[in-house]
């Protein structure tokens, strides 16, 4: 399938404002602050961003007739009581913790999403995307590969929130985008819910101990109290994503890790 792609790369938008008038046939509604250390300290932007602008872009697709992915994660699951996470699961959130602004204005997208698929018939599909890595992450992330990765090289202490065995499912990122394109591409998908990450579950102490492999480290491993909220386990159950899709994470983690670390080195 060929596209012609016209993506607003010049234009700096807020889309909980007025989106522009371009007409578009596929709108990825990526637009969110995912990292906790940036949504803690923007949380009515992240809720506003969440509501108001996704809403903002739903009347957009009404009024172009356009096929909408709506960028979900698996954070609606919280922390989860079942697992792996299954798309049936409804998720264990506190509604008023401090990562419930994240939370909570991806649970609130995803119900604006299937309201506006039954009401005015717009085509959005929803990823329920898990832990996403890979080269060009911002070093000033606060999420565990970058921050363990960067402490690592400069050799500073690799610090871990909790005892480390708390668990975690790293999906490459270009395993990823093929994931998503297959989601917004795959016809017949309207109002699907679909869970898109790598089903290879790790401790991040494993994590922090291939990452010192890896990198050659002589860096010390110490521990800081669990954050609140933070999920104890995190994988996808993706059953769904390779019966529709006809798509998996494929990239083993030593595999991406070492190309991670390969950009990383070049920006320290």
């Amino acid at each position: 399938m060929r596209l012609k792609i016209n993506i607003l790369s010049s234009k700096k938008i807020d889309v909980c404002k007025k989106l522009p008038a371009e007409k578009f046939d596929w709108i990825f509604n990526a637009a969110s602050l995912a990292s906790p250390r940036h949504y803690y300290a923007y949380p009515i932007e992240t809720l506003l961003v969440g509501s108001q602008g996704l809403l903002n872009c739903l009347e957009k697709a009404v009024r172009d007739n356009s096929r909408v992915l709506y960028f979900s994660t698996s954070e609606v699951y919280g922390d989860p009581e079942v697992h792996p996470q299954v798309e049936t699961y409804w998720g264990n959130v506190n509604p008023i913790g401090p990562r419930s602004c994240y939370d909570e204005s991806k649970r609130y997208g995803e119900a604006l999403c299937k309201a506006f698929e039954k009401t005015k018939g717009v085509d959005v599909r929803i990823a329920r995307i898990f832990n996403t890595y890979g080269p060009r992450m911002a070093t000033n992330d606060g999420r565990l590969i970058p921050e363990l990765t960067l402490q690592s090289l400069k050799g500073n202490d690799l610090l871990i929130f909790g005892d480390g065995s708390q668990t975690r499912s790293f999906c490459y990122v270009d395993d990823l985008v093929a994931g998503l394109y297959s989601l917004m591409e795959t016809p017949g998908l309207n109002g699907e819910v679909v869970n898109l990450g790598n089903p290879n579950e790790f401790t991040v102490m494993q994590f922090a101990e291939l990452l010192l492999k890896l990198t050659n480290s002589k860096s010390e491993i110490k521990f800081k109290p669990a954050m609140q909220d933070d999920p104890r386990r995190r994988c996808p159950d993706t059953k769904k994503a390779e019966k529709l899709l006809k798509w998996r994470a494929t990239t083993p983690l030593k595999q991406g890790l070492q190309k991670t670390i390969d950009y990383f080195e070049t920006i320290i």
